[in-house]
């Protein structure tokens, strides 16, 4: 099974894990601050599942139908992703307001805390693995996963915080007050999410320091050739697609040319794995003396 698989699913049951120990929390408290914590486990839990799907189905190869294969699936579950999120803010700020109306008490206090102390340690310990891992494979899917969970271990952190102070304080107003304030911040980290999703679906270029690594990449390994011009470059999940023009001198034969490209496209993929190069060779007339300098 490829990696991005495997993390997708170690999400899966760490989030289900989670949302069972934060469930716990609510029913021993009755807190509608804890029951806010436990519905964005449930957004965890589905979203989960879409990344998981979405990689399987970016990790199909490219067929007749999708010849630049179909990378761009874990976009979708990402965009998914923040349109849950969106859903489960409206639910929790439902449920706030009617815990405003009526503040009640809350029961075992102490245990339910404890409880969302152990699923925020499990939640952040795994939020790390998949930021860290999914920005080396290049996983939308894997780092959107990563960032709402890191959002879950924030706002759980404040939620308990807020009881802590009602408790100290017999403010019981001050449960669904912290119920609202989970619902905006996973709000804006939905909106984060989604942004994040569309530049990738909209071919937003890769950035600038990528392409300067490019730029050097090209100078350095096309020696023979007399400039590369109209670098252009974009991710697709765990793919880089990456195109540009080279020009060689008018005399040199087709093999030259193409020993030269396959020198260039072999450093590529070395630097950026899943690179996937498109070269368009011209003859020295076509030079914009603007472009990459060979070496």
């Amino acid at each position: 099974m490829p990696k991005a698989l495997k993390l997708a699913t170690g999400s899966l049951a760490v989030g289900l894990l989670v949302l069972l120990i934060k469930t716990l929390a609510w029913w021993l408290t009755g807190s509608v601050a804890l029951l806010s914590d436990a519905l964005e486990s449930i957004v965890n839990v589905a979203t989960a599942v879409a990344a998981l799907v979405a990689l399987r189905i970016a990790a199909a190869p490219a067929d007749a139908d999708h010849p630049f294969g179909h990378h761009k699936a874990e976009y979708f579950s990402a965009v998914m992703e923040g349109v849950l999120i969106v859903i489960a803010a409206i639910l929790i700020l439902r449920e706030a307001w009617g815990a405003w109306q009526a503040p009640q008490p809350m029961t075992e206090p102490g245990l339910g805390l404890a409880l969302v102390a152990v699923a925020s340690v499990i939640n952040g310990a795994w939020a790390f693995v998949l930021v860290r891992r999914g920005r080396a494979l290049r996983s939308p899917a894997l780092v959107a996963d990563g960032q709402h969970l890191w959002a879950d271990v924030v706002t759980s952190a404040g939620v308990s915080v807020g009881l802590l102070g009602a408790l100290v304080t017999g403010w019981h107003w001050l449960d669904p007050l912290m119920a609202a304030a989970v619902a905006v911040h996973i709000l804006w980290s939905g909106w984060q999410v989604v942004r994040g999703s569309v530049g990738g679906l909209m071919d937003e270029s890769v950035p600038d320091t990528d392409l300067e690594q490019m730029r050097t990449v090209i100078s350095e390994h096309a020696e023979g050739a007399v400039e590369a011009h109209d670098l252009r470059a974009r991710h697709a999940g765990q793919a880089t697609f990456v195109e540009f023009h080279l020009v060689v001198p008018g005399e040199m034969s087709v093999d030259s040319a193409h020993d030269i490209c396959d020198r260039v496209e072999a450093a590529l993929k070395a630097a950026f794995e899943g690179c996937r190069i498109t070269i368009h060779v011209e003859p020295e007339h076509k030079a914009k003396h603007s472009g990459i300098v060979v070496l």
